[in-house]
């Protein structure tokens, strides 16, 4: 009975890995450090989590990971959840280098493990057992300590990267006639404006968040790749924000090597002129979309309006 039971789970390796890779996983980097101070980090879609009460969770390295060891060594690993821009970072984690963390912003948290800067969450763990699993081991930790930072995350699915968005079948509009409450209202100028952004926004705003940007962060992007704003005292009016998200916003883009402080005003980097770029196109493209079913001569005649109001 073994002998069969064995033989019929004998199957390729390389066609099981793919099947397992329909089930789309986030994207993290484990990190430890050992009381060596030898810091070591992996980038693992392994993650899962195990339990409420207590807090715990798990994931598996490879046995013949040469990372091994320091996880084995530590007392507490952190589970860097990656955001949607964090590519470059995932792919530096997944190669094997001397020092993976030369130009990586990080802190130290519990028991000395390394937490990355801007993921879209971290959950710093104290290690609670490890458990063999063929070829790899099953590391498990309690979760001591954990930030919940609201970027959207990066996703792994078929070999690829992705991100998430809402399915389409959650975004329905309302057809019937009797859902439609004709009146003055329906005559009002600020209410049709500012349902209209309300309905523009709600399906724009998930395919900008999946970028891995915050609205402020976009925004400010945007913005400066227009070249709209030429001092800091103007940058407030045209990404129409409070002044304390800007200097939020403005604090992250820097750290990410996006734009840089020119004292009067902010500069970007080649790195943000690309990124800016990026959001851009998913800009274009949703309003390609949304006015496809209008002729340019209304296209035009909506943008002067609009402009015309704004007062540009």
């Amino acid at each position: 009975m073994n002998a069969m039971t064995q033989q019929a789970t004998e199957f390729d390796s390389k066609s099981f890995r793919r099947a397992l890779g329909n089930f789309a996983t986030g994207v993290t980097i484990m990190t430890a450090q050992n009381a060596k101070g030898e810091k070591v980090g992996v980038t693992a879609n392994s993650f899962n989590s195990v339990s409420l009460d207590p807090p715990l969770i798990l994931w598996s390295i490879d046995k013949r990971s040469s990372s091994y060891d320091v996880f084995a060594e530590a007392s507490h690993f952190a589970v860097n959840i990656l955001a949607a821009d964090q590519i470059d970072l995932s792919n530096k984690f997944a190669r094997s280098k001397d020092d993976k963390y030369a130009n990586v912003d990080f802190e130290l948290g519990a028991g000395q493990a390394p937490v990355l800067k801007e993921c879209s969450a971290v959950f710093e763990c104290e290690r609670y057992n490890i458990v063999e699993g063929g070829d790899h081991w099953i590391i498990i930790g309690r979760v001591v300590n954990f930030q919940d930072n609201g970027r959207s995350p990066l996703l792994y699915h078929q070999g690829a990267y992705s991100s998430v968005l809402p399915h389409p079948s959650l975004n329905t509009k309302a057809t019937d006639q009797e859902e439609v409450f004709p009146g003055r209202l329906y005559d009002n100028m600020y209410y049709l404006l500012t349902q209209a952004a309300r309905a523009y926004t709600n399906d724009y705003q998930p395919k900008q968040l999946a970028s891995g940007y915050r609205t402020s962060e976009a925004r400010m992007l945007l913005v400066l790749e227009s070249k709209t704003a030429t001092s800091k005292d103007c940058l407030q009016r045209e990404v129409a924000m409070p002044a304390r998200e800007i200097e939020q916003a403005s604090e992250i883009l820097i750290r990410k090597g996006l734009m840089v402080d020119a004292e009067k005003t902010y500069d970007l980097t080649e790195q943000g002129v690309q990124t800016a770029q990026m959001l851009y196109q998913i800009a274009e493209s949703h309003q390609q979309e949304v006015f496809a079913q209008y002729s340019e001569q209304d296209k035009a005649l909506f943008k002067n309006m609009l402009k015309d109001l704004i007062g540009i």
